[in-house]
């Protein structure tokens, strides 16, 4: 087994409980972290053995741009599209952070965790 990790997926996206932040849109950070067998790929040096990250990429850009207004919500499809389109994957955690969020104070990000 091995870990496949694409951090810092940064995206501008319109996520948010209030109206404004639907509007105006804010900064997102994702960072993925996927559990699969890293043998095959390993020996046969062919990407059809081995979990492609361009497309777990693809994926996460794709629900991304779905709006949504709580983090739990984007996390969640992430990781259920992830399950449903691609093959191999043991285990994945992805973490949505936004940046900057609008608490009432300085906050450089709040994230919400997801792990299956």
């Amino acid at each position: 087994m091995g870990l496949i990790q694409i951090e810092g997926m940064e995206f501008y996206a319109f996520h948010g409980h209030y109206r404004e932040e639907q509007i105006v849109g804010s900064r997102f950070l994702v960072d993925l972290t996927i559990e699969a067998d890293t043998e095959k790929p390993a020996e046969s040096d062919n990407l059809k053995d081995a979990v492609n990250y361009q497309q777990a990429y693809g994926i996460v850009k794709v629900q991304m741009e779905q709006k949504s207004h709580l983090l739990e919500n984007i996390a969640s499809r992430i990781i259920n599209a992830l399950y449903s389109e691609m093959n191999g994957i043991k285990k994945a955690r992805v973490k949505v952070s936004k940046m900057n969020p609008p608490v009432g104070g300085k906050v450089n990000s709040v994230s919400v965790v997801v792990e299956r």
